[in-house]
Protein backbone atom coordinates (compact mmCIF):
# COMPACT_ATOMS: atom_id res chain seq x y z
CA UNK A 1 0.00 0.00 0.00
CA UNK A 2 2.83 2.42 0.98
CA UNK A 3 4.47 1.67 -2.41
CA UNK A 4 1.35 2.72 -4.04
CA UNK A 5 0.71 5.33 -2.44
CA UNK A 6 3.99 7.28 -3.19
CA UNK A 7 3.55 6.07 -6.61
CA UNK A 8 0.35 8.22 -6.66
CA UNK A 9 2.27 11.12 -5.48
CA UNK A 10 4.88 10.85 -8.32
CA UNK A 11 2.28 10.96 -10.46
CA UNK A 12 0.86 14.27 -9.18
CA UNK A 13 -1.65 14.58 -6.89
CA UNK A 14 -2.46 18.01 -7.17
CA UNK A 15 -4.70 16.79 -9.80
CA UNK A 16 -7.09 16.09 -6.75
CA UNK A 17 -8.63 18.43 -4.39
CA UNK A 18 -11.21 15.82 -3.14
CA UNK A 19 -9.59 12.70 -1.54
CA UNK A 20 -12.15 9.88 -0.33
CA UNK A 21 -11.10 6.14 0.94
CA UNK A 22 -13.77 3.17 0.26
CA UNK A 23 -14.12 0.81 2.79
CA UNK A 24 -13.65 1.21 6.76
CA UNK A 25 -10.85 -1.11 7.82
CA UNK A 26 -7.17 -1.26 9.51
CA UNK A 27 -5.85 -0.70 6.08
CA UNK A 28 -8.00 1.94 4.73
CA UNK A 29 -7.16 4.02 8.74
CA UNK A 30 -3.56 3.34 7.84
CA UNK A 31 -3.73 4.66 4.03
CA UNK A 32 -5.45 7.73 5.74
CA UNK A 33 -2.74 8.62 8.56
CA UNK A 34 -0.59 8.70 5.45
CA UNK A 35 -2.67 11.17 3.54
CA UNK A 36 -3.28 13.33 6.65
CA UNK A 37 1.25 13.31 7.50
CA UNK A 38 1.73 14.92 4.16
CA UNK A 39 -0.97 17.15 5.29
CA UNK A 40 -3.65 16.01 3.07
CA UNK A 41 -7.72 16.55 3.63
CA UNK A 42 -9.47 13.51 3.44
CA UNK A 43 -13.40 14.12 2.96
CA UNK A 44 -14.25 11.01 4.05
CA UNK A 45 -14.42 7.22 4.61
CA UNK A 46 -17.01 5.67 2.62
CA UNK A 47 -18.89 2.38 3.73
CA UNK A 48 -21.81 0.41 3.33
CA UNK A 49 -22.38 -0.45 7.07
CA UNK A 50 -24.83 1.90 8.37
CA UNK A 51 -23.45 1.19 11.97
CA UNK A 52 -20.32 3.07 11.07
CA UNK A 53 -21.44 6.13 9.94
CA UNK A 54 -21.09 8.90 12.01
CA UNK A 55 -17.97 7.76 13.64
CA UNK A 56 -14.73 8.96 12.56
CA UNK A 57 -11.00 8.02 12.50
CA UNK A 58 -8.60 10.79 13.65
CA UNK A 59 -11.18 13.78 12.23
CA UNK A 60 -12.20 11.41 8.94
CA UNK A 61 -15.50 11.00 8.67
CA UNK A 62 -17.28 7.55 7.92
CA UNK A 63 -19.65 8.13 5.50
CA UNK A 64 -22.50 6.40 2.97
CA UNK A 65 -20.65 5.84 -0.53
CA UNK A 66 -23.53 8.30 -1.92
CA UNK A 67 -21.55 11.30 -0.36
CA UNK A 68 -18.46 11.45 -3.36
CA UNK A 69 -21.44 12.09 -5.82
CA UNK A 70 -21.42 15.58 -3.69
CA UNK A 71 -17.91 16.07 -5.08
CA UNK A 72 -16.38 17.39 -8.70
CA UNK A 73 -15.83 14.17 -10.81
CA UNK A 74 -12.94 15.42 -12.35
CA UNK A 75 -10.67 16.60 -9.06
CA UNK A 76 -12.06 13.66 -7.01
CA UNK A 77 -10.13 10.55 -6.19
CA UNK A 78 -11.62 7.49 -4.42
CA UNK A 79 -8.66 5.02 -3.02
CA UNK A 80 -9.32 1.45 -1.93
CA UNK A 81 -7.50 -0.41 0.63
CA UNK A 82 -10.12 -3.22 1.37
CA UNK A 83 -10.02 -6.26 -0.72
CA UNK A 84 -13.82 -6.02 -1.98
CA UNK A 85 -12.19 -3.74 -5.03
CA UNK A 86 -13.67 -5.21 -7.64
CA UNK A 87 -17.21 -5.27 -5.90
CA UNK A 88 -16.70 -1.44 -4.78
CA UNK A 89 -14.91 0.00 -7.80
CA UNK A 90 -18.57 -1.47 -9.74
CA UNK A 91 -21.11 0.19 -7.23
CA UNK A 92 -19.15 3.39 -7.47
CA UNK A 93 -19.61 3.03 -11.84
CA UNK A 94 -23.14 1.92 -10.89
CA UNK A 95 -23.90 5.29 -8.35
CA UNK A 96 -22.51 7.56 -11.50
CA UNK A 97 -19.25 8.27 -10.01
CA UNK A 98 -16.72 9.44 -12.99
CA UNK A 99 -13.74 10.52 -10.77
CA UNK A 100 -10.40 8.79 -10.40
CA UNK A 101 -10.63 5.42 -8.67
CA UNK A 102 -7.35 3.89 -7.08
CA UNK A 103 -6.96 0.22 -5.75
CA UNK A 104 -4.11 0.40 -3.24
CA UNK A 105 -3.39 -2.98 -2.11
CA UNK A 106 -3.29 -5.94 -4.37
CA UNK A 107 -4.20 -8.74 -1.73
CA UNK A 108 -5.01 -11.48 -4.94
CA UNK A 109 -2.65 -10.68 -7.55
CA UNK A 110 -4.53 -13.11 -9.99
CA UNK A 111 -7.80 -11.62 -9.08
CA UNK A 112 -7.73 -9.08 -11.94
CA UNK A 113 -11.04 -8.70 -13.40
CA UNK A 114 -10.73 -7.40 -17.70
CA UNK A 115 -11.26 -9.72 -20.33
CA UNK A 116 -8.59 -7.33 -22.20
CA UNK A 117 -6.53 -9.36 -24.84
CA UNK A 118 -3.48 -7.80 -22.28
CA UNK A 119 -5.08 -8.68 -19.32
CA UNK A 120 -5.92 -12.35 -20.27
CA UNK A 121 -2.23 -12.71 -22.01
CA UNK A 122 -0.79 -11.76 -18.00
CA UNK A 123 -2.98 -13.89 -16.94
CA UNK A 124 -1.92 -17.01 -18.75
CA UNK A 125 2.01 -15.98 -17.76
CA UNK A 126 1.02 -16.01 -14.39
CA UNK A 127 -0.64 -19.52 -14.50
CA UNK A 128 2.59 -21.19 -16.37
CA UNK A 129 4.54 -19.51 -13.11
CA UNK A 130 2.11 -20.78 -11.10
CA UNK A 131 1.99 -24.64 -12.45
CA UNK A 132 6.10 -23.86 -12.39
CA UNK A 133 5.67 -23.25 -8.73
CA UNK A 134 3.40 -26.03 -8.13
CA UNK A 135 5.24 -29.02 -9.97
CA UNK A 136 8.20 -27.49 -7.76
CA UNK A 137 6.76 -27.82 -5.05
CA UNK A 138 5.16 -31.82 -5.88
CA UNK A 139 8.37 -32.44 -6.63
CA UNK A 140 10.37 -30.91 -3.18
CA UNK A 141 7.34 -32.86 -1.29
CA UNK A 142 6.82 -35.49 -2.94
CA UNK A 143 4.06 -38.21 -0.86
CA UNK A 144 3.38 -35.08 1.07
CA UNK A 145 -0.53 -33.83 1.24
CA UNK A 146 -0.23 -29.97 0.83
CA UNK A 147 -2.54 -27.05 2.65
CA UNK A 148 -2.64 -23.43 1.34
CA UNK A 149 -3.12 -20.89 4.02
CA UNK A 150 -3.73 -18.19 1.47
CA UNK A 151 -3.12 -14.67 3.74
CA UNK A 152 -0.86 -14.03 6.16
CA UNK A 153 -3.28 -13.85 8.55
CA UNK A 154 -1.81 -15.33 12.23
CA UNK A 155 -5.74 -16.60 13.47
CA UNK A 156 -6.29 -18.07 10.55
CA UNK A 157 -3.34 -19.91 10.43
CA UNK A 158 -3.71 -21.15 13.83
CA UNK A 159 -7.40 -22.23 13.35
CA UNK A 160 -6.21 -24.08 10.52
CA UNK A 161 -3.64 -25.75 12.43
CA UNK A 162 -6.13 -26.50 15.51
CA UNK A 163 -8.27 -28.67 13.32
CA UNK A 164 -6.23 -30.07 10.78
CA UNK A 165 -5.26 -32.99 12.53
CA UNK A 166 -8.93 -34.19 12.15
CA UNK A 167 -9.89 -33.44 8.64
CA UNK A 168 -6.14 -35.33 7.86
CA UNK A 169 -7.39 -38.36 10.34
CA UNK A 170 -11.01 -38.50 8.47
CA UNK A 171 -9.42 -38.05 4.71
CA UNK A 172 -6.83 -41.34 5.54
CA UNK A 173 -3.78 -38.72 4.91
CA UNK A 174 -0.29 -39.38 6.28
CA UNK A 175 2.24 -36.89 6.02
CA UNK A 176 1.22 -33.41 5.05
CA UNK A 177 2.89 -29.71 4.37
CA UNK A 178 1.67 -26.50 5.31
CA UNK A 179 1.91 -23.55 2.89
CA UNK A 180 2.11 -19.57 4.41
CA UNK A 181 2.43 -16.41 3.63
CA UNK A 182 5.03 -14.78 6.10
CA UNK A 183 7.18 -16.09 8.85
CA UNK A 184 5.36 -15.82 11.22
CA UNK A 185 2.52 -17.91 9.99
CA UNK A 186 5.22 -20.46 9.95
CA UNK A 187 6.07 -19.67 13.62
CA UNK A 188 2.34 -20.23 14.09
CA UNK A 189 2.26 -24.11 12.26
CA UNK A 190 5.37 -24.44 14.25
CA UNK A 191 3.10 -24.26 17.66
CA UNK A 192 1.52 -27.05 16.90
CA UNK A 193 5.24 -29.47 17.25
CA UNK A 194 4.43 -31.54 14.03
CA UNK A 195 3.83 -29.31 11.44
CA UNK A 196 5.82 -28.99 8.19
CA UNK A 197 5.50 -25.43 7.32
CA UNK A 198 6.41 -24.04 4.09
CA UNK A 199 7.01 -19.98 3.90
CA UNK A 200 5.90 -18.17 0.60
CA UNK A 201 5.74 -14.91 -0.39
CA UNK A 202 2.20 -13.45 -1.62
CA UNK A 203 2.57 -13.71 -4.89
CA UNK A 204 4.02 -17.20 -4.81
CA UNK A 205 1.35 -18.01 -3.04
CA UNK A 206 -1.23 -16.61 -5.10
CA UNK A 207 0.36 -17.95 -8.65
CA UNK A 208 0.42 -21.43 -6.44
CA UNK A 209 -3.23 -21.66 -5.51
CA UNK A 210 -4.15 -20.53 -8.95
CA UNK A 211 -2.64 -23.28 -10.32
CA UNK A 212 -4.17 -25.55 -7.89
CA UNK A 213 -7.33 -24.66 -9.12
CA UNK A 214 -6.53 -24.75 -13.09
CA UNK A 215 -5.21 -28.26 -12.40
CA UNK A 216 -8.19 -29.53 -9.92
CA UNK A 217 -4.69 -30.53 -8.07
CA UNK A 218 -6.28 -33.20 -5.56
CA UNK A 219 -3.54 -33.74 -3.30
CA UNK A 220 -3.95 -29.83 -2.53
CA UNK A 221 -6.14 -28.07 -0.04
CA UNK A 222 -6.87 -24.32 0.55
CA UNK A 223 -8.03 -23.38 3.93
CA UNK A 224 -9.69 -20.59 3.48
CA UNK A 225 -13.76 -19.79 4.08
CA UNK A 226 -13.54 -17.48 0.97
CA UNK A 227 -14.17 -18.01 -2.54
CA UNK A 228 -12.67 -19.20 -4.70
CA UNK A 229 -11.20 -22.07 -2.37
CA UNK A 230 -13.67 -24.01 -0.79
CA UNK A 231 -17.48 -22.60 -1.40
CA UNK A 232 -18.29 -19.08 -0.48
CA UNK A 233 -18.83 -19.59 3.05
CA UNK A 234 -18.74 -15.68 3.96
CA UNK A 235 -21.84 -15.42 2.41
CA UNK A 236 -23.64 -17.49 5.20
CA UNK A 237 -22.87 -14.49 7.21
CA UNK A 238 -25.82 -12.25 6.22
CA UNK A 239 -28.28 -14.51 7.17
CA UNK A 240 -27.32 -16.05 10.52
CA UNK A 241 -24.12 -15.26 13.30
CA UNK A 242 -21.35 -17.78 12.93
CA UNK A 243 -17.65 -16.97 14.99
CA UNK A 244 -15.04 -17.58 12.51
CA UNK A 245 -13.85 -20.22 14.49
CA UNK A 246 -17.02 -22.15 13.83
CA UNK A 247 -16.32 -21.34 10.18
CA UNK A 248 -13.02 -22.79 10.21
CA UNK A 249 -14.27 -25.92 12.18
CA UNK A 250 -17.73 -26.95 10.47
CA UNK A 251 -17.35 -24.99 6.96
CA UNK A 252 -13.52 -25.12 5.95
CA UNK A 253 -13.04 -28.76 7.38
CA UNK A 254 -16.26 -30.35 7.43
CA UNK A 255 -15.61 -31.39 11.41
CA UNK A 256 -19.18 -31.47 13.68
CA UNK A 257 -19.65 -28.07 15.88
CA UNK A 258 -18.67 -29.96 19.28
CA UNK A 259 -15.58 -30.66 17.92
CA UNK A 260 -12.53 -29.82 20.21
CA UNK A 261 -9.50 -27.91 18.80
CA UNK A 262 -6.00 -29.46 19.16
CA UNK A 263 -3.63 -27.16 21.48
CA UNK A 264 -0.13 -25.61 20.85
CA UNK A 265 2.51 -28.29 22.43
CA UNK A 266 5.86 -26.20 21.29
CA UNK A 267 5.91 -23.50 23.96
CA UNK A 268 9.36 -22.18 24.69
CA UNK A 269 9.85 -20.29 27.67
CA UNK A 270 11.58 -16.52 26.86
CA UNK A 271 14.72 -15.18 28.36
CA UNK A 272 13.06 -12.20 29.19
CA UNK A 273 11.18 -13.58 32.36
CA UNK A 274 13.80 -11.97 34.69
CA UNK A 275 12.77 -8.48 33.51
CA UNK A 276 8.91 -8.97 34.52
CA UNK A 277 7.79 -8.57 37.93
CA UNK A 278 5.76 -12.05 38.31
CA UNK A 279 2.01 -11.40 38.39
CA UNK A 280 1.97 -7.90 38.83
CA UNK A 281 2.82 -7.23 34.88
CA UNK A 282 0.38 -6.45 32.23
CA UNK A 283 1.29 -7.29 28.13
CA UNK A 284 -0.23 -4.96 25.90
CA UNK A 285 -1.09 -5.73 22.01
CA UNK A 286 -2.44 -2.72 20.63
CA UNK A 287 -1.50 -3.69 17.18
CA UNK A 288 -3.88 -5.94 14.42
CA UNK A 289 -4.33 -6.25 10.39
CA UNK A 290 -7.89 -7.57 11.10
CA UNK A 291 -10.02 -5.11 12.56
CA UNK A 292 -9.96 -1.15 13.00
CA UNK A 293 -7.79 0.13 15.62
CA UNK A 294 -9.50 1.68 19.15
CA UNK A 295 -9.08 5.09 20.13
CA UNK A 296 -5.62 6.33 21.38
CA UNK A 297 -6.82 7.17 24.68
CA UNK A 298 -8.70 4.39 25.64
CA UNK A 299 -5.05 2.67 25.50
CA UNK A 300 -3.89 5.97 27.88
CA UNK A 301 -6.45 4.66 30.17
CA UNK A 302 -5.51 1.56 30.84
CA UNK A 303 -2.14 2.48 31.23
CA UNK A 304 -3.16 5.08 33.68
CA UNK A 305 -5.13 2.58 35.68
CA UNK A 306 -2.74 -0.20 35.79
CA UNK A 307 0.21 2.11 36.65
CA UNK A 308 -1.42 3.54 39.38
CA UNK A 309 -2.14 -0.10 40.92
CA UNK A 310 2.20 -0.39 40.59
CA UNK A 311 1.86 -2.75 37.77
CA UNK A 312 4.53 -3.00 34.72
CA UNK A 313 3.59 -2.71 31.29
CA UNK A 314 4.91 -3.90 28.18
CA UNK A 315 3.77 -3.36 24.70
CA UNK A 316 4.15 -6.38 22.46
CA UNK A 317 5.95 -5.01 19.50
CA UNK A 318 6.66 -6.72 16.08
CA UNK A 319 9.45 -5.36 13.82
CA UNK A 320 8.51 -1.62 12.95
CA UNK A 321 6.08 -1.77 15.54
CA UNK A 322 6.64 0.80 18.80
CA UNK A 323 5.75 0.50 22.45
CA UNK A 324 2.96 2.23 23.08
CA UNK A 325 3.97 5.75 26.14
CA UNK A 326 4.73 4.54 29.66
CA UNK A 327 5.32 0.98 28.50
CA UNK A 328 7.99 -0.68 27.73
CA UNK A 329 9.16 -2.51 24.71
CA UNK A 330 8.71 -6.16 24.88
CA UNK A 331 9.87 -8.75 21.73
CA UNK A 332 9.25 -12.57 22.51
CA UNK A 333 8.84 -15.09 19.86
CA UNK A 334 5.08 -16.53 19.11
CA UNK A 335 6.17 -19.48 21.09
CA UNK A 336 7.36 -17.75 24.25
CA UNK A 337 4.22 -15.33 24.20
CA UNK A 338 2.02 -17.74 26.30
CA UNK A 339 4.47 -18.27 29.34
CA UNK A 340 5.11 -14.61 28.71
CA UNK A 341 1.68 -13.91 29.40
CA UNK A 342 1.45 -16.27 32.00
CA UNK A 343 4.32 -14.90 34.11
CA UNK A 344 3.28 -11.41 33.78
CA UNK A 345 -0.75 -12.40 35.02
CA UNK A 346 -2.34 -10.27 32.65
CA UNK A 347 -3.10 -9.85 28.82
CA UNK A 348 -4.56 -7.05 26.92
CA UNK A 349 -4.58 -7.00 23.39
CA UNK A 350 -6.64 -5.82 20.42
CA UNK A 351 -8.30 -8.66 18.63
CA UNK A 352 -6.23 -9.87 16.48
CA UNK A 353 -3.91 -13.61 15.65
CA UNK A 354 -1.98 -12.56 18.89
CA UNK A 355 -5.00 -13.05 21.10
CA UNK A 356 -5.21 -16.59 19.14
CA UNK A 357 -1.77 -17.75 20.07
CA UNK A 358 -2.18 -16.94 23.71
CA UNK A 359 -5.83 -18.10 24.00
CA UNK A 360 -4.69 -21.52 26.39
CA UNK A 361 -2.46 -18.99 28.75
CA UNK A 362 -3.66 -19.38 32.53
CA UNK A 363 -3.78 -15.66 33.14
CA UNK A 364 -6.27 -13.08 32.84
CA UNK A 365 -6.82 -12.03 29.02
CA UNK A 366 -9.21 -9.17 27.92
CA UNK A 367 -10.03 -9.03 23.96
CA UNK A 368 -10.45 -5.41 22.86
CA UNK A 369 -13.13 -5.17 19.59
CA UNK A 370 -13.96 -1.92 17.96
CA UNK A 371 -17.64 -1.04 17.95
CA UNK A 372 -18.41 -1.70 14.72
CA UNK A 373 -19.83 -4.45 12.37
CA UNK A 374 -18.20 -7.54 10.27
CA UNK A 375 -17.66 -6.86 7.08
CA UNK A 376 -20.87 -5.18 5.53
CA UNK A 377 -22.76 -8.05 8.09
CA UNK A 378 -25.20 -7.24 10.75
CA UNK A 379 -22.85 -8.68 13.05
CA UNK A 380 -20.48 -7.25 15.78
CA UNK A 381 -16.78 -7.48 15.85
CA UNK A 382 -17.21 -8.88 19.34
CA UNK A 383 -19.95 -11.95 18.29
CA UNK A 384 -17.77 -13.08 14.77
CA UNK A 385 -14.01 -13.19 16.48
CA UNK A 386 -15.19 -13.81 19.88
CA UNK A 387 -12.83 -15.42 22.40
CA UNK A 388 -13.89 -18.22 25.44
CA UNK A 389 -11.80 -17.51 28.14
CA UNK A 390 -11.37 -14.13 27.32
CA UNK A 391 -12.78 -11.45 28.81
CA UNK A 392 -14.51 -9.58 25.40
CA UNK A 393 -14.68 -6.14 25.79
CA UNK A 394 -16.23 -3.81 22.77
CA UNK A 395 -14.45 -0.27 23.20
CA UNK A 396 -16.69 2.80 21.87
CA UNK A 397 -15.59 4.84 18.92
CA UNK A 398 -15.54 7.81 20.54
CA UNK A 399 -13.81 7.87 23.69
CA UNK A 400 -13.18 10.49 26.70
CA UNK A 401 -10.47 11.27 28.91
Amino acid sequence: MKKNFDALFREGMADFSNIYIFGHCNASEELAGLFLEKGYCVKGILDNNVSKHGTAYKSVPVVPPEEVMSAKGEDTIVCIAARAYAAMREQLIRMGYRGEIRKMVDYNSYAVYSLSGETIGCMQKRLRRGIRLLEEQRKKYAGYYRIYCPFSALGDVYYTMSYLPYFLQNRNIGKCVVFVVGQACGDVVGLFGSGLAEVLEQRDMDESIQAVLYTEDREAFIAHQDRPYVVNLAKALYGKKITLEMIYRCGVFGLDKDCTPCKPVRLDKPGVLGNIRKGKAVILAPYAKSVTNIPEVYWKRIIDYYTQRGYQLFTNAAQGEQALEGTREIRVKLSELQCAAEYAGTFIGIRSGVCDVIREAACRKIALYPDCCYSDTRWKMAEIYHLEDFENIVVPSAVSE
